[in-house]
C-alpha cells in the first residue's frame, strides 16, 4: 500500500480509527468524527493482506473497521492490542473471517452489522430463484449475441414455481423472509430445515393459509423437515441461508445434490463454502435441467473451473446486500460499534437495531459478538437474536 491510497478525515482527532475500505454514505463518518476520531480510510479496491493491515495499524491505533475479505486472526488482533486498540467491527453480519476467540484472548470487542440485510438479501435470493427458473441469463446472452430470429413455441422454456414446494436451509431472519416472499407471492408450500423450530414462521404461514382458504383458494402449508435429505428430495427449489461453520462446510455435496429433483433449483446467498463447487459443476454438467443461482463462491473472488461455462447457472458478484439503504446502514452500525466501545457506552441489549438508523442514535454499541465473554453486558445479558 502507498500513502496516496489512504485518505484522512478529522486529522486532529484524539482517537485513531483505520477503515480498510471506503464505505457508502457519510453518516457513519460523521458519527466517528463526533466521537473525536481521526479516520483513515483505504481507498484501494484490492483486498488487503494481513501484512498490509498490520502495517496500517502501526504503533498506535484505537480501532479498526474491516471487511469480510480479510483474515482477522491472532496476528492482527495481537497487533491491534499492542497498538492500544480497543475495538474491531466487521463490515458484515457474518464473521467467519474473524477468529472471535483470538479477539477475546486479546480483549478486543468484535462488532458486526445485523438487522439491515434481511429483506435486501432475501430479495436477491428471490431474484436469483426466478432468474434461474426462467433462464433469464441464458436468454439475455442469446439476445445480445444477435441470435434471436423471432418468437418460437419452444424458446427458452423455464420452470413455473407457482404452487410448488420451496425449501429453505436455515430459517433465521433472511431464510424466513425469503420463505414468506415465496409463499405469499407465489402460493408455494414451504419446507424448512433448521436445528431450531421457527414457530413464528409456522404461525405466520398457518394464518396465511387460513386467509387463502377463506377466499376459496388452495391453502399453503409449512413443514419443518426432520432431515436435510428429506427437504432436498421433495423441494422444487432450495435456498441456502445457514451460517458457515465446520458442520455446514460442503453441506451440499455430490451425494446430496444427487438427492435433488433433476430439474430442481439451488440458490446460495449465504457463504460459498457451504456448497462443494466441484461437485456442483459436475452435477450441472450431467443434469442440464438442474439450475443454480449463486451470489457467493467457495474461493471468492475466483470461480471454480467450469462454473463460468455453465448456461444453467446464474452468477452474480456477491451483491446480496447491495442496496444503498442496506450498505449505508451497515456502515452506520459498524461505526456505532467502534464509537460506542471507544466512548465507553454499554452494549445494546435489544434485538431491534432500527433506533441506530434514526436521527438520534442510542448511546450504545449495537452489536458486539463477544460481549458476554468480555463482560461488557449488564445483568440482563446480551441479545442472542442477531
Amino acid at each position: 500500500m502507498t500513502s496516496h491510497e489512504w485518505k484522512i478525515h478529522n486529522p486532529d482527532g484524539g482517537k485513531r480509527v483505520i477503515v480498510t475500505k471506503d464505505l457508502p454514505g457519510d453518516r457513519w463518518l460523521r458519527l466517528l468524527i463526533r466521537a473525536d476520531c481521526r479516520v483513515e480510510i483505504c481507498t484501494s479496491t484490492d483486498a488487503l493482506s494481513v501484512a498490509e493491515i498490520k502495517a496500517a495499524i502501526g504503533s498506535h491505533c484505537d480501532a479498526v473497521i474491516g471487511q469480510l475479505t480479510e483474515n482477522w486472526g491472532d496476528t492482527l488482533f495481537a497487533a491491534l492490542k499492542a497498538a492500544g486498540g480497543r475495538a474491531y467491527s466487521n463490515y458484515a453480519v457474518g464473521y467467519n473471517n474473524v477468529h472471535v476467540a483470538a479477539a477475546t484472548r486479546h480483549g478486543i470487542p468484535v462488532g458486526n452489522t445485523p438487522g439491515v440485510l434481511t429483506e435486501t438479501t432475501a430479495e436477491m435470493a428471490l431474484a436469483l430463484t426466478f432468474a434461474a427458473a426462467r433462464r433469464t441469463g441464458e436468454s439475455e446472452r442469446f439476445l445480445r449475441a444477435g441470435k434471436y430470429q423471432g418468437w418460437l413455441p419452444t424458446l427458452f422454456l423455464g420452470k413455473l414455481l407457482q404452487g410448488r414446494t420451496v425449501g429453505i436451509v436455515g430459517a433465521g431472519r433472511i431464510g424466513a423472509a425469503y420463505g414468506r416472499m415465496m409463499v405469499e407471492g407465489h402460493k408455494m408450500h414451504l419446507k424448512y430445515y433448521d436445528l431450531t423450530p421457527n414457530s413464528d414462521l409456522e404461525a405466520y404461514i398457518k394464518d396465511y393459509a387460513g386467509f387463502l382458504k377463506a377466499r376459496g383458494e388452495t391453502p399453503v402449508t409449512c413443514e419443518r423437515s426432520d432431515t436435510l435429505e428429506d427437504l432436498l428430495k421433495t423441494a422444487d427449489c432450495v435456498s441456502l441461508h445457514t451460517v458457515l461453520d465446520q458442520s455446514t462446510h460442503h453441506l451440499i455435496n455430490a451425494q446430496r445434490l444427487a438427492l435433488m429433483k433433476p430439474d430442481a433449483i439451488l440458490i446460495n446467498t449465504s457463504r460459498g463454502q457451504i456448497i462443494d463447487e466441484t461437485a456442483l459443476v459436475a452435477h450441472c454438467r450431467t443434469h442440464p435441467d438442474f439450475r443454480a443461482g449463486l451470489d457467493v463462491f467457495e474461493n471468492e473472488p475466483a470461480l471454480e473451473p467450469g462454473l463460468n461455462e455453465l448456461e444453467n447457472v446464474v452468477l452474480v458478484p456477491h451483491i446480496g446486500s447491495a442496496t444503498s439503504w442496506t450498505r449505508e446502514g451497515m456502515a452506520i452500525l459498524a461505526a456505532a460499534n467502534v464509537a460506542g466501545i471507544l466512548m465507553g457506552f454499554p452494549v445494546w441489549q435489544q434485538p431491534d437495531i432500527a433506533p441506530f438508523l434514526k436521527d438520534n442514535l442510542p448511546q450504545a454499541a449495537p452489536s458486539i459478538i463477544n460481549a458476554l465473554a468480555l463482560n461488557l453486558v449488564g445483568p440482563h445479558g446480551a441479545t442472542t437474536d442477531r
